[in-house]
């Protein structure tokens, strides 16, 4: 295998340095720049014959290697900038390949020209432009837009969807066209970064997110466990539950594993969009990753603290949830070296034995108990649900969301859900021995 890679380098090179030999004798027989072509006539009076077209077709072809050669002289510039990620010298001055994978970034963009605070925070927390080149892909055509991501040069790559149309929809979803629109430019999105551009991972944001200082290290740290585990599907920086007083800020060094697709800033691999892509959905597509044929009984992981914050109450949504939640999400502040961190504690089997001895070993409490501020000691506590109605009640009067999505409440893992209240962990869980989701409760 590696002496048939050899030839083919070995080939490569020959033609490529023929190439330009030819070229460059190309170049050798023009005329200096200014100096006027000799006349056919004048041509046949030296006895050369009739050439005239043949120079003209000659200096089109020089022209066009001209152009060729300016383009080949962009990529091997662009291959020397990223030839520190490719090779470094060890201490035998041999040339060995870095271990650390590129994660790009993905930002969706559309008309918000506030997409300039999320590309800050982005570009002032990124520690490595080679290890995480950003790509914002813009649908919409906004002229204003398109200028503040233009504005950042060559610091991010700017891609424009290039389907602008309506969509048609059926009557009653005429006032859901934004949806449609949004999941067409997800999927021409993450086709460029996954078959354009080959790279094999991705973390998605939206021009609406803003990021912490420890947002890199969190990915780069979980990347190799979304690699590793076949039980996993997707990285989050979110926790939907996740306001002031509702997480422990003592512990922001904490990951759970949740049944819930959370989105607003997560990373997944180019094998699940090779999954998921042929059947994309035309709209909505977020809530049809919740649904348990995509699902597929896969996890994903999710902090204590969120990673993002979200500031755009503005958006095809009408600010859905934002004001009573979403604009009161806590973003970490303080950096944690998850690089550095042993997270075996997150694997399938470990993690789900120590998450149900936790819960199902906590006390159980009343909601009166819980609201009144009368429990005792640190906890954690237990609070149980065993309907679908039970459950809403409760999270709506202890401030948590209270949806569900195909059955699978938000930040749920094995149907519990984990908050603070109070200062004390309070597990809402079902009954001991729940076994799945019931797809009715949504």
């Amino acid at each position: 295998m590696l002496r048939k890679k050899g030839s083919l380098i070995l080939c490569g090179t020959f033609l490529f340095i023929t190439w330009n030999a030819i070229l460059v004798l190309f170049l050798w027989g023009r005329p200096p720049s200014g100096q006027p072509v000799k006349s056919d006539r004048e041509q046949r009076e030296l006895g050369k014959g009739p050439v005239i077209d043949l120079a003209a077709d000659v200096l089109r072809m020089a022209d066009t290697f001209e152009a060729e050669l300016e383009m080949q002289k962009k990529i091997l510039l662009e291959i020397q900038r990223h030839r520190p990620l490719w090779e470094s010298a060890n201490g035998n001055g041999q040339k060995i390949v870095p271990s650390q994978p590129v994660i790009p970034i993905l930002v969706i963009a559309c008309n918000r020209v506030t997409v300039k605070r999320c590309l800050d925070k982005l570009l002032e927390h990124r520690p490595s432009a080679e290890l995480y080149p950003i790509i914002v892909s813009q649908d919409c055509g906004h002229a204003d837009t398109a200028e503040v991501i233009g504005s950042y040069g060559d610091r991010v790559t700017h891609l424009k969807q290039p389907d602008l149309s309506d969509i048609s929809v059926r009557p009653e979803h005429r006032k859901f066209q934004g949806y449609y629109k949004i999941s067409r430019h997800y999927r021409w999105a993450l086709n460029q970064v996954f078959k354009s551009l080959s790279h094999s991972s991705v973390v998605i944001v939206e021009d609406d997110i803003e990021v912490a200082p420890d947002f890199f290290e969190y990915f780069r740290a979980m990347h190799p466990f979304l690699k590793s585990d076949s039980s996993l599907w997707c990285v989050s920086a979110w926790n939907d539950n996740g306001r002031d007083g509702y997480v422990d800020p003592g512990k922001a060094n904490l990951l759970y594993r949740t049944d819930f697709f959370p989105g607003l800033g997560w990373m997944l691999l180019r094998e699940l969009w090779e999954e998921l892509e042929p059947k994309w959905p035309s709209s909505f597509w977020d809530d049809w990753m919740r649904q348990p044929e995509q699902r597929r009984d896969r996890a994903c992981i999710r902090p204590e603290v969120s990673r993002t914050l979200t500031f755009g109450r503005k958006g095809v949504s009408l600010g859905q949830f934002y004001d009573k939640y979403l604009r009161y999400i806590k973003l970490n502040s303080e950096f944690v070296p998850f690089t550095k961190l042993d997270l075996s504690y997150l694997k399938e089997e470990p993690y789900r034995e120590k998450f149900e001895k936790d819960v199902y070993s906590a006390p159980v409490v009343t909601y009166e108990d819980v609201k009144k501020g009368q429990l005792t000691g640190p906890g954690p506590f237990r609070l149980q649900y065993s309907s679908k109605d039970g459950f809403k009640v409760l999270a709506k009067n202890l401030g948590i969301m209270e949806d569900l999505k195909s059955g699978v409440p938000r930040t749920g893992y094995r149907g519990v859900v984990s908050f603070m209240s109070r200062g004390q962990r309070i597990y809402l869980a079902p009954p001991p021995g729940w076994t799945h989701y019931d797809t009715t409760w949504s």
